[in-house]
């Protein structure tokens, strides 16, 4: 369910907009000092102070009121992402990967600041088109940026691990702490592939800086036009390839087939006698882990072997999937055997067990986390995902209990997400605009830095919990993901911005922060595109690119003059 917090919000804006009224906030002198609200005597002082957007909506010349304004209208916008993230991951259920996974989602999850981007110079003269298009501008640079400086570096570090003397790291093994070359993390080589392909789609910027580059007084139109054509080509190029070349999908597959293997042990162990996994308290019950344990180490030499662990799966029932059991068995001795020994030892099992009991009681806290049947309702929401990902045409609609049901509320969550983001980016824009104009402070720095924080928080703060899980490919997946907003910031949104400039004759004159955003691709697509493992210390590189691109733009346009 959505935190209340969001429709609470919508309210109070609602009842604001619906008031009677009067100024709120009287500073002795009858003159308005937070909000102006709608009311019979809005028109007579129509000329005076601000202007409230769509006619209805909250207003303020000050400071504070604007500050107030862009908390609230930058709320909603993250609400609004929020709601297109759980629509997406509902249409990939229904539909599986491919076309939704491969087309729809990217561009959808661009959409909150493609929408930005668009409201930015949409309304209003060109002359005020011209001075707000630079908040579009900064939403652009700052999300670019955040996404490859400060979430990036966030995933190294809570996501490192231990390196080996080969410098990979071991999957679920920190005991070096904050150890700049002891730890660190390592990802796939696809995933250097979508750096590869994040790097490549600053062509666009390229093209449109033609220009500046060469010092040409004519083409201007002609390069943004070029631009345009280049960043709508590089989106469609990219959509085709996550099509056709879905190895991120792929992964989330191997990923649900290992989340049943482990379901259905945990379940068959709970089934069959061994005891309780958890106590009432929750805690674990290790004595019936370690019971377990023994119960597969035939044997009794203290570890388990591939052949005791075959057979162990085999005996567990997976009548809902289509489970090869060395594939199983692969994948279970790749997750527990932290040693890189062949064998799972005690220890290990116990370890990896835990692991997989907390996995459970996160995905399934509906049913209790302490409930004999929260195991069984674990099991089952694995096998569903397993199915959704396995893409196959007999498949379709049967991997969800109500696809009917899950279709329309998908549908819903996407037009409402939709709604919200048309609905509440112009406000969001003026009210930077307007505290800009408050403060003194330009208005791309506003937007470089809070903005991106309204539409990436949702995918910023899942990315941090899926590295948090300190796996090799779960970090993988965490990267290729970062990669890929990145790639969709550079093509879909300066799409449309390249199209506002050209359709509404605006001037680009956005040297400076196009400079950022090329260093930053550049710089951390050529780090990431050619190695795969990455210390610790690689997060302060990440780091310090941040406020360097902001002391960068500060210095070039406030400076030399640039802008």
């Amino acid at each position: 369910m959505p935190p209340r917090l969001a429709p609470l919000l919508l309210l109070l804006l609602l009842a604001a907009a619906l008031a009677h009224g009067r100024l709120i906030s009287d500073d002795g002198g009858g003159r308005a000092t937070v909000l102006r609200l709608p009311s019979e005597a809005a028109p007579a002082a129509a000329g005076e102070g601000c202007e409230m957007t769509y006619g209805f909506l909250p207003c303020t010349d000050t400071a504070g009121g604007n500050l107030f304004l862009v908390l609230a209208y930058g709320f909603l916008m993250f609400k609004a992402a929020t709601y297109l993230s759980a629509g997406s991951e509902l249409l990939l259920e229904i539909l599986g990967p491919g076309i939704v996974g491969g087309l729809f989602l990217p561009i959808l999850g661009a959409l909150p600041d493609a929408m930005l981007i668009l409201v930015s110079g949409l309304s209003g003269t060109k002359e005020v088109a011209q001075s707000q298009v630079l908040i579009g501008m900064g939403l652009l640079a700052g999300s670019t940026v955040m996404l490859l400086t400060l979430l990036w570096g966030s995933c190294v570090v809570v996501g490192k691990c231990d390196l080996s003397e080969n410098s990979t790291a071991i999957d679920s093994r920190d005991t070096k702490g904050f150890s700049l070359f002891g730890s660190g993390v390592s990802t796939d080589l696809p995933t250097s592939h979508a750096a590869r392909i994040m790097a490549i789609s600053v062509l666009p910027f390229i093209i449109v800086q033609i220009p500046k580059i060469f010092k040409l007084h004519s083409g201007h139109r002609l390069t943004i036009l070029l631009g345009l054509i280049a960043a709508v080509l590089l989106v469609l190029a990219y959509c085709l390839y996550q099509i056709f070349q879905p190895w991120i999908q792929r992964r989330r597959l191997e990923y649900a087939r290992l989340k049943h293997v482990m379901s259905g042990l945990l379940r068959h162990a709970q089934m069959h006698a061994f005891g309780r996994l958890l106590h009432d308290d929750g805690t674990p019950n290790v004595p019936v882990i370690e019971k377990l344990f023994h119960k597969i180490d035939m044997d009794n030499d203290g570890r388990i072997e591939r052949g005791e662990l075959q057979a162990f799966i085999i005996g567990v029932r997976f009548e809902d999937v289509d489970l090869d059991s060395n594939i199983a068995v692969n994948q279970v001795m790749a997750d527990f055997d932290t040693s890189h020994n062949s064998v799972i030892e005690k220890g290990e099992f116990v370890n990896g067990i835990l692991r997989w009991l907390d996995e459970a009681k996160r995905s399934v806290v509906a049913s209790g986390a302490y409930s004999k049947k929260f195991l069984h309702d674990f099991h089952k929401r694995t096998g569903d995902e397993h199915n959704v990902l396995l893409d196959k045409d007999d498949e379709d609609g049967e991997a969800i209990e109500n696809p009917t049901w899950t279709s329309l509320k998908a549908i819903l969550l996407l037009l409402l997400g939709t709604a919200m983001a048309a609905a509440f980016a112009d406000p969001l824009v003026d009210a930077v605009h307007n505290f800009s104009s408050a403060t003194s402070i330009p208005s791309f720095f506003i937007s470089f830095i809070a903005m991106p924080l309204a539409t990436n928080s949702s995918e910023a703060v899942s990315a941090i919990i899926f590295a948090s899980r300190k796996k090799q490919r779960t970090l993988s997946l965490t990267f290729s993901e970062i990669y890929g907003g990145v790639t969709m910031n550079n093509t879909l949104c300066l799409a449309v911005f390249l199209a506002l400039v050209y359709m509404r004759g605006l001037t680009w004159d956005f040297s400076s922060e196009v400079l950022v955003i090329f260093l930053v691709c550049v710089i951390m697509g050529l780090f990431t595109s050619f190695r795969t493992k990455f210390p610790l210390w690689t997060c302060f590189v990440a780091y310090l690119l941040y406020p360097l691109s902001l002391i960068i733009v500060y210095v070039l346009d406030f400076k030399f003059g640039w802008s």
